[in-house]
């Protein structure tokens, strides 16, 4: 089906879980108080512009991807669709994504979604991605920028509540992908990417993974203390980042299988995220306002 490989060029998975974060700070910014124009235009048109980046993202991997077991049979390496094609088809979304968003929302949702963008198809899958063990934080800069663009379409401003968010969902990204880095390890050896676990080894890559979920917890708890969320939240965060530190401390048995442990930590953050995406669209509070 033609359409399909349109589709598949953008990662459709990539851009359900950006939708639902990017909803969790719209709802957290909104108070109860929801604009259903300004919600479908944030998350319809900064969809739009993740489609765009990942078409982009897949067509200056197609030589990495194509060493991959896991991506090897992405359209813009099957051929399924052309270079060309693919990105014309990212031109378009791009187009009609940013000028959704700065037709109906606010130079500073439009800013971070444009940094965001640049950050992702400039930075990360030009460059660092390839020549720099750094490559997955400067990518988690731009996966943090959703929920970001979602509070600030709201709240027009860059305020306290913004920065948690992207301090928040920076250090989720990082024990995520690190733990997608080891049980993909051979896939990332074969195409040269120089992901922690290939560049410096599994184990300190777990020593890592459990710190940034260590920050990641405390950084959670923020929210609540600024009373930008109320204690339904922090249980939720307190629940959550605890089960999941558990989880990467287990990493550290003898007898532990790498490849599952991992699997099992990549699992659990995704519940995690979503969580708490969730629960901050519900439990709510206006700043400085617990009770």
């Amino acid at each position: 089906m033609k359409l399909r490989r349109y589709l598949m060029v953008t990662k459709p998975g990539i851009i359900m879980g950006n939708l639902i974060a990017t909803a969790g700070g719209f709802f957290l910014a909104a108070q109860g108080h929801v604009d259903v124009t300004l919600l479908l235009a944030t998350v319809m048109g900064l969809s739009l512009v993740v489609a765009s980046g990942c078409a982009i993202n897949n067509c200056i991997d197609r030589d990495i991807d194509s060493r991959m077991q896991r991506t090897r049979n992405r359209v813009t390496v099957t051929g399924e669709i052309s270079p060309a094609a693919a990105l014309m088809h990212a031109l378009v979304l791009g187009v009609a994504g940013f000028a959704l968003l700065a037709w109906l929302t606010n130079p500073v949702a439009l800013f971070f979604a444009a940094a965001g963008f640049v950050i992702y198809v400039g930075i990360y899958s030009l460059w660092m991605k390839r020549s720099s063990v750094y490559g997955t934080l400067i990518g988690s800069l731009s996966g943090a920028v959703p929920p970001v663009v979602g509070y600030c379409a709201v709240s027009g401003t860059f305020d306290t509540g913004a920065a948690i968010l992207l301090l928040m969902f920076c250090l989720w990204q990082m024990p995520h992908s690190y733990a997608i880095g080891i049980f993909r390890y051979a896939d990332y050896e074969a195409a040269g990417i120089p992901v922690l676990p290939v560049a410096q080894g599994i184990s300190k890559t777990k020593l890592h993974i459990v710190l940034y979920i260590l920050a990641f917890a405390l950084v959670t708890v923020l929210l609540t203390a600024t009373g930008y969320a109320g204690y339904g939240f922090l249980s939720v965060a307190c629940a959550t980042s605890l089960w999941w530190l558990g989880m990467a401390l287990r990493g550290w048995r003898v007898d532990v299988d790498d490849y599952g442990w991992a699997r099992q930590v990549f699992g659990f953050s995704i519940i995690t995220i979503t969580a708490l995406s969730v629960a901050m669209a519900v439990d709510f509070r206006a700043p400085g306002v617990l009770s």
